[in-house]
């Protein structure tokens, strides 16, 4: 009687310890990896990055907590960061070879399988919500340039001029490194600006999706890996929901985001083991930089990234969350 009594205490032991760490809903951003250093960031510069990631993680969170859809959060949280001349999405875009904005976005339901994706649109304000009307109100995955516009237009989604999107901050960046480039100088691109967002909602369904204005200096036509559905932006409710950012060509030849839930798919690995092998393993010694923010169907987060660094931040319904910038911080 007396064993049976001691199991009854450590059953109901181990239950409570599970409904305490229990997630009933999480969220994952990232706003582009590269050569990310604290010597080269000011105390401003630092603490307006630290407010919009935050900014962006509530506006996500008040929707999943409320019940929301994760397609919902993951939209409206990369809204924020699209509307920030800080990241390279939306209003921060970096400017081609030809002195353009060119923007690209995707979106994917882990319910359903169901994707969308816009590339090389000019004038969409938030390109993700494009992505999102191209997935449910079209027959298409994707759609690129004039008549991906045109169809947001007719979707009632807000139009803008081209101007709209031009900083002075991408401006400077851009003639400088055209300057660098007629003078036959380094060529190298170290940052790779993306904004992505991964969410698992209470009704147990992931979504992912990732904005960017691509790469400074990229030719006409150039397109990378966050419109395309298996190497920038992946989601699988059996599995996970994966954003990427970096070097896309490196992204795209490894399909990156469908790699990692293949390997926890076909060969049962964690969302940790598989994030890290792709990442560290297969496209570090590629010469692919970058990274990517995931999440499981039980709501493990994993941010893995193999530059000097990544803006990221998460969120979970068990009160863990957190920040960051710079390589090799607590997490």
């Amino acid at each position: 009687m007396k064993k049976y009594f001691i199991l009854i205490i450590i059953l109901a032991f181990s239950i409570n310890s599970f409904a305490q760490k229990k997630v009933n809903y999480a969220i994952v951003i990232h706003g582009g990896a590269g050569t990310i250093l604290k010597k080269n960031m000011t105390p401003e510069k630092e603490k307006a990055y630290l407010q919009k990631l935050n900014e962006a993680l509530d506006k996500g969170e008040s929707i999943l907590k409320a019940g929301g859809s994760s397609m919902d959060a993951v939209e409206a949280t990369i809204h924020i960061l699209e509307n920030s001349p800080l990241f390279n999405a939306g209003k921060g875009s970096v400017f081609t070879e030809a002195g353009e904005n060119e923007m690209d976005a995707s979106i994917m339901d882990g319910k359903t399988l169901q994707a969308g994706a816009v590339a090389g649109v000019k004038t969409i304000k938030n390109p993700i919500s494009a992505a999102r009307l191209v997935m449910e109100k079209s027959k298409h995955v994707m759609m690129a340039r004039e008549g991906a516009e045109t169809f947001a237009k007719e979707q009632g989604l807000e139009i803008v001029n081209p101007s709209y999107f031009k900083s002075e901050r991408r401006w400077k960046s851009y003639l400088r490194i055209k300057k660098r480039m007629e003078n036959q100088e380094d060529k190298k691109n170290k940052k790779h600006g993306t904004v992505g967002c991964v969410a698992l909602d209470k009704e147990g369904n992931i979504a992912a999706g990732t904005s960017t204005g691509g790469m400074t200096m990229k030719m006409w036509g150039r397109i990378g890996d966050s419109p395309i559905i298996g190497a920038g932006t992946y989601a699988n409710n059996k599995t996970c929901g994966v954003s990427a950012t970096g070097h896309g060509e490196f992204f795209i030849r490894n399909v990156v985001a469908y790699d990692i839930s293949a390997l926890m798919e076909y060969k049962g690995w964690s969302l940790k083991k598989a994030a890290n092998y792709v990442i560290h393993q297969k496209l570090k010694p590629q010469g692919g930089e970058g990274g990517i923010v995931s999440l499981d169907h039980k709501g493990n987060i994993v941010m893995s990234f193999n530059s000097a660094g990544m803006y990221r931040g998460f969120r979970k319904s068990n009160g863990e969350k957190g920040v960051f910038i710079y390589g090799k911080e607590t997490e």
